[in-house]
């Protein structure tokens, strides 16, 4: 059992109140933390850093010919890893599988997983014309549990019961985290609504770094709660103008270092130990926002040397072939039937212009079937870790 803070005892942020049925429950105060932040030169020189590797992420995003070619594949990854923090075990091969196939999904996982893609989706539209508020957050609530196992937790409706964090088979009593009840936590949330929007001095990072824990500490959902919180980082992150396209993603980094994603979060209520989250995340958007760079760039090369290929090799069909493969870098996974649909051509030519672009090994097949045949875009695809882990991705041959 986690040993919880006296009740009473205040920290920077909040306090631990008995409540009438015996448990205890967190009240988080308002933001911004008071005292502010401590930013020492420590901190201080990780924000610099974390600034200058976005800056040089939006810059590389800047020079890419289409970028909606490639900011899809990343906000898909981002859909898969959020979800498999929460346990869910649907990997991107399954995702990329079942939009080529348009198949209903086959899990929960599975549904879970695409979900969150259009639930980051929907988001990213609405914000064109509409400010971040709780409104549009339950919205996207209401888009990621959509015919989901949560679909009985009130999809769309802040909760009106009392929630917790724990272990299976823990209680209010054994919890190690119990959010503030519905009226504390309404306040809460209204609050976090002003802070989001004001207009007192603090670096967008820092903003968006304490306005995730507060929000995972408001835990206002029934279900659902770490997933829309990491949406809402993406969205603060666009909201802010620290990005100019949707290319940075942290559940990467947040999967790999679950554990401490978690202490630092609960170290914020138990110890007001804002300064070590903040250094935690921006060390999270400094990675990230370097690997991403790397990987377009990688991408930018993949494409030229590819569509040379295309064009050396396929005489009257590259224009056809040229096309099919810019689509490859939205959806990875192929099969003749979507091909042919993608370019609008008979069912024999897009199946003729597969198989030359497998003789080119640009494409894969990865079923070994004779008729209803799937191929990968492999060179592109081991671009992602999350895709070279699936072993369905790269049979042995």
């Amino acid at each position: 059992m986690v040993s919880i803070p006296h009740p009473g005892r205040a920290t920077r942020a909040g306090v631990y109140l008995p409540q009438p049925a015996g448990y205890r429950a967190f009240i988080p105060k308002n933001l911004p933390p008071d005292p502010p932040l401590d930013v020492d030169a420590a901190l201080a020189t990780l924000l610099s850093e974390a600034d200058s590797a976005v800056g040089r992420l939006d810059g590389v995003a800047s020079t890419l010919p289409d970028e909606g070619l490639f900011v899809g594949m990343y906000a898909l990854r981002e859909a898969v890893l959020s979800s498999q923090i929460e346990g869910t075990q649907a990997s991107l091969v399954d995702v990329l599988t079942a939009q080529t196939e348009a198949e209903q999904p086959r899990s929960d996982d599975l549904r879970e997983a695409q979900n969150y893609g259009i639930a980051m989706h929907y988001g990213l539209e609405r914000l064109k014309t509409l400010p971040l508020s709780l409104r549009l957050i339950r919205e996207i609530h209401a888009k990621l549990l959509d015919g989901t196992r949560g679909t009985n937790r009130d999809p769309g409706e802040f909760r009106r019961s009392q929630n917790w964090i724990g272990a299976a088979g823990s209680d209010l009593s054994t919890a190690r985290f119990v959010p503030p009840p519905p009226p504390d936590m309404t306040s809460a949330l209204e609050s976090l609504e002003l802070f989001l929007h004001s207009t007192e001095p603090m670096p967008p990072l820092l903003r968006v770094a304490v306005a995730h824990a507060q929000f995972e500490t408001i835990h206002p959902f029934l279900d659902g709660n770490g997933r829309v919180g990491r949406l809402l980082i993406t969205f603060l992150l666009c909201t802010y103008g620290v990005l100019h396209r949707p290319l940075l993603y942290l559940s990467y980094f947040l999967k790999a270092h679950r554990a401490e994603y978690y202490d630092r979060l609960q170290a914020v209520r138990d110890e007001g130990a804002w300064e070590a989250w903040t250094a935690f995340f921006l060390q999270g958007v400094r990675q990230v926002a370097d690997e991403a760079a790397g990987t377009a760039r990688q991408i930018l090369r993949l494409r030229e040397r590819h569509r040379q290929v295309v064009t050396d090799n396929l005489g009257k069909g590259a224009a056809n072939g040229l096309l099919l493969l810019e689509s490859l870098y939205r959806q990875p996974v192929v099969t003749n039937r979507s091909a042919g649909k993608t370019l609008g051509i008979a069912p024999a030519n897009a199946t003729a212009l597969v198989r030359r672009l497998e003789s080119l090994e640009l494409l894969t097949e990865t079923t070994g079937r004779k008729r209803n045949k799937r191929y990968m875009y492999y060179p592109y695809l081991t671009l992602f870790p999350e895709a070279q882990e699936d072993p369905r991705a790269f049979p042995e041959s």
